[in-house]
């Protein structure tokens, strides 16, 4: 292994976060009151979110949004994060690809997910607000949200994805070392929760389903706001740290990206990764491929409608505009639990509509033997979902093989492996599978939608 690190100082972490909205060719499509099909505005979402995070999510006029002194402290614990050529995949891979990826596994939760806990988490502190609750999927939103609930003493209560809280009792037990109540979802203590148990009782859970079950609590908690670890406008605009800072280094390393991927479930860490970069496409100065790869098992970017959908299985969201497999999808039992949401967020599905980024699909035991491939020329085990990532990063550094060309392809690692290895005993036992959704699957889930666009 002889990859080489690009390192920035704590001077350079961005004072600001990326808006990519006032910016797109073409602006997404308002989100909608579900009874009157009329759009909201910021003061529609304040007794579900923070007033800043509600402000942040509307805003369509302000390209560059402030980070708050007391959030770049705490983001001053780990970031900025080490961007890294990876030499020893190339070398595996005998590519004339430069690869690098922006290593997020190394937070104190080992992902991503903290640039976006930590400030959802202030502005909740800093209004007063004492409770809070959110979802989780493979767990590491959850476990962000956790130490971050903790740094600002707010309580919180997670529902997890049930499949996701059997499959991964470590990610569990960190939530409940910050001091968080973990809630297998679906849950006795909701409505949507008991609702969903009662019609399907061996149900093993959906992000959605989660989502449903944390909304209500917040909505009938006094003093209580819920937090979301992706999909929305304002998790994206967190998330934008990582290109703003990978910029930088991309310069130190003399080159600039190709191509630039991330997993995608919701959006958030391949949004962080892209916007900054996207920006340079839109003044019509660079001309990078921007690629979402996403599971075989949940192909919303690929597979999905363009249509307005809830955010969640109960429909307790409003309406968003969104590429869609159908808010009551019931994804398969793949172990990226992050990436088994049925929707993406607004901004995206507008970028890919507008043939702005590109997606593919990436069968389970592809992104595994990525995964260990990675693992051997690098020395970094991926979480699950990254790995979708790095498989999609292998096919392209293949086709640089095969043409000769040597391309700089730039990829996030969003989140380390260290606590999926139960994933990684079933794949190297021969117990995971491909699984491909039906066509007819997919119509028949997203018939029923209001066809407003």
């Amino acid at each position: 292994m002889d990859s080489k690190k690009f390192l920035l100082q704590e001077r350079d972490i961005p004072t600001a976060w990326y808006n990519i909205i006032p910016d797109m060719p073409n602006k997404p499509r308002p989100y909608l009151n579900p009874a009157t099909k009329q759009p909201l505005n910021a003061e529609d979402f304040f007794p579900l979110f923070s007033e800043e995070a509600s402000r942040q999510e509307l805003n369509t006029t302000d390209s560059w949004i402030e980070i708050p002194e007391e959030v770049r402290d705490m983001y001053k614990i780990w970031r900025p994060t080490p961007l890294v050529r990876a030499r020893g995949l190339e070398k595996l891979l005998d590519t004339p690809a430069h690869i690098y990826f922006k290593n997020e596994s190394v937070s104190p939760v080992g992902s991503h997910k903290l640039n976006s806990a930590i400030p959802q988490a202030y502005y909740c502190k800093k209004q007063g607000v004492t409770n809070i609750t959110t979802e989780t999927g493979a767990g590491q939103w959850g476990a962000a949200l956790s130490l971050a609930a903790k740094a600002f003493g707010l309580e919180l209560a997670v529902y997890m994805v049930k499949i996701s809280y059997n499959q991964k009792p470590y990610r569990r037990s960190i939530m409940q070392t910050y001091g968080a109540e973990v809630i297998a979802s679906p849950s006795m203590s909701t409505k949507a929760g008991r609702k969903i148990i009662t019609e399907h009782p061996n149900y093993q859970g959906s992000l959605g389903t989660a989502i449903s079950e944390a909304v209500e609590l917040a909505m009938s908690t006094p003093n209580c706001k819920y937090a979301l670890g992706s999909v929305l406008n304002h998790v994206s605009l967190h998330q934008t740290v990582i290109g703003l800072e990978a910029e930088k280094q991309m310069e130190m390393a003399g080159e600039y990206p190709d191509v630039i991927i991330g997993c995608f479930g919701g959006g958030s860490n391949f949004s962080g990764i892209s916007f900054p970069f996207l920006r340079h496409n839109f003044e019509g100065k660079t001309n990078t491929r921007f690629i979402a790869a996403e599971p075989e098992s949940c192909p919303k970017l690929t597979k999905g409608v363009f249509q307005y959908d809830f955010g969640d299985e109960a429909g307790y969201t409003p309406l968003i505009p969104m590429l869609t497999l159908g808010h009551n999808f019931a994804p398969a039992n793949i172990h990226a639990g992050g990436l088994r949401y049925h929707g993406a967020g607004a901004v995206v599905s507008q970028l890919r509509e507008d043939n702005l980024v590109e997606a593919v699909d990436i069968p389970q035991l592809e992104s595994f033997a990525a995964a260990t491939l990675f693992a051997r020329g690098e020395g970094i085990i991926p979480a699950p979902e990254s790995a979708h990532a790095i498989a999609a990063a292998i096919r392209e550094a293949k086709k640089c093989k095969e043409e000769g060309k040597g391309k700089v392809i730039l990829f996030n690692l969003s989140g380390h492996g260290l606590i999926d290895m139960a994933s990684y005993d079933r794949y190297f036992a021969g117990d995971l599978a491909n699984y491909t959704v039906p066509d007819d699957e997919i119509a028949n889930n997203t018939a029923s939608l209001e066809h407003i666009i």
